[in-house]
Formats: C-alpha cells, sequence, structure tokens
C-alpha cells in the first residue's frame, strides 16, 4: 500500500471499530510501547505476576516483560465505556465472565475477520493477560490517543473518564498513530479518586524514581500499593453473594468487584 491507502485503510478500520461495538479506538506504533512506562517499569516490579487476575505463563518471557508480535507493526487499542448506569456491565457470574468483556472480545473478533477479508493484513489478537501473550493496555491506549493514566492509575478517557474497558491487537503494517493527545486532568484535580479507596491503597509512596530508574511510576507517582488493592478485590470475592442467574442455570456467586476511585472521578460524567 501507499501512504494515502495506508490512511484510508486506517480511518477504515477505526470507523469499523466503532460499527462493530468500540466505544473509543485508536492506533499505536509497536514501537514507540516498547519504552512505555509499564513495559519498563513491570519487569523490575516485585509481585507483578502475583494476585488477582495473573496467570500462569506460557510465553517463556520473564515475569513482567511482554512477548511481542512477531510481525506487528502498529497495536489498534479499543474501547468499551462501562457507566454507572449499567454495574453489570462488571459484574462476574460465576467463572462467566463480564457483559463488557463480551463485547470487546466479539468485537476485536469480527473486527480481525474483517480487516483480512478487506485488507489482507496479518493481525494478532492480544489475550488480555500479559503472562498469556498480551500487552499493557492501558499504556497502549494513551500511546493511542485515547486518554491518559490518572491518579487511580487507570486509564482516564475524555468521553467516559475511567469507566471503560480495554482491548487490542496488532496488525503487520505500520498504520498512523493517533496519539498521544495534550489531556491531563489530574493537573489540577485534588484527587478525589484516592480518597475515596475504602483500603487507602493511595496512601504512600510504595514505589520512587531511585528505586526504578524512572520517573513514570503506577498512579503517576508511585503512591499505589497493587496489594493492598488486591485485598479489596479479594473480599470482593469471599464476599459475594449467590444469585440466580438468567434462565434455568444454578445459583452462582456474583462477583461485583470495587470501583470506588473509578466511579469517584468527575471526568466524563
Amino acid at each position: 500500500m501507499n501512504n494515502k491507502e495506508i490512511l484510508s485503510a486506517s480511518s477504515a478500520i477505526l470507523r469499523k471499530a466503532k460499527q462493530l461495538g468500540a466505544d473509543l479506538a485508536g492506533f499505536a506504533s509497536m514501537e514507540d510501547l516498547r519504552s512505555a512506562p509499564s513495559f519498563t517499569f513491570a519487569p523490575k516490579m516485585p509481585g507483578v505476576d502475583q494476585g488477582i487476575g495473573s496467570r500462569n505463563s506460557t510465553t517463556g518471557m520473564t515475569s513482567g516483560k511482554v512477548k511481542w508480535p512477531e510481525h506487528g507493526k502498529s497495536i489498534l487499542v479499543i474501547a468499551v465505556a462501562h457507566p454507572k448506569e449499567s454495574p453489570e456491565m462488571d459484574w462476574w457470574f460465576g467463572r462467566v465472565s463480564p457483559r463488557g468483556n463480551k463485547i470487546l472480545m466479539q468485537t476485536i473478533k469480527e473486527l480481525c475477520n474483517w480487516i483480512i477479508e478487506t485488507f489482507g493484513i496479518e493481525v494478532f489478537h492480544f489475550p488480555y493477560h500479559v503472562e498469556k501473550g498480551g500487552i499493557y493496555l492501558k499504556d497502549a491506549a494513551v500511546k493511542a490517543g485515547l486518554g491518559c493514566i490518572g491518579k487511580n492509575n487507570l486509564l482516564v478517557t475524555p468521553e467516559f473518564g475511567p469507566r471503560i474497558r480495554l482491548r487490542a491487537m496488532s496488525v503487520n503494517m505500520a498504520m498512523p498513530s493517533t496519539g498521544p493527545i495534550a489531556f491531563d486532568p489530574c493537573m489540577t484535580c485534588e484527587g478525589v479518586c484516592r480518597m475515596a479507596c475504602p483500603q487507602n491503597a493511595f496512601d504512600k509512596q510504595v514505589y520512587t524514581a531511585e528505586s526504578y530508574g524512572q520517573t513514570l511510576l503506577p498512579a503517576r507517582d508511585g503512591v499505589y500499593s497493587r496489594p493492598v488493592c488486591n485485598g479489596q478485590m479479594q473480599k470482593n470475592i469471599d464476599f459475594a453473594k449467590q444469585a440466580q442467574p438468567d434462565g434455568d442455570a444454578p445459583p452462582v456467586k456474583i462477583i461485583k468487584y470495587c470501583r470506588r476511585c473509578e466511579m469517584s472521578c468527575p471526568v466524563g460524567k
């Protein structure tokens, strides 16, 4: 493809992503991601492969390191909004993935097929977990122009604040990057997200620039405890109540993970 054709294909892919169910979509360069904060920080962080949501590694990489697709040149990140008015989009019904996750997975699956059929471009659908071959989605979203990392250690978007979920795929063609963007509402915010945490996960600085050799740290300044946050999530699991799903299925635990820092953010409301 020439430059004009690549630009046309990029625009068409972004439009198609939204037609299929994405609320936001953007491209980032694979090379740009290699030096993004989480990609350089995570391999140094103790316990990076532990806690809620972690999986046993199948990539052959050391803890925290990403296994990059062999032929990927650009990353396409999509986001689906998880509004306060639809909390069930985040609920786990036993081991059944939440509705929001299902929308993301279906959108990416259909988009992959469409890109292959329409442009003949090789694609790779990233698994969610880095241990299974995924990438750090929040950093990818920042590079793709979807938003910025907030004081709550979440991606904050102009349209929806942090109330979104992400998924990504790679394409073996260098697409024009759609970001990053000049957007940072946290600069003038007093940190209501941090004050909302029931476990005080943002109570003290856990990570420092001196210890990790970089200034961009979790939650921007290293004032964030992942183990404390995981403790709250474990409580959500332990105290989840059983209920009857739709239909004749047997009762299951409905897990409603804490979203206090997410819901308290004034951006995107």
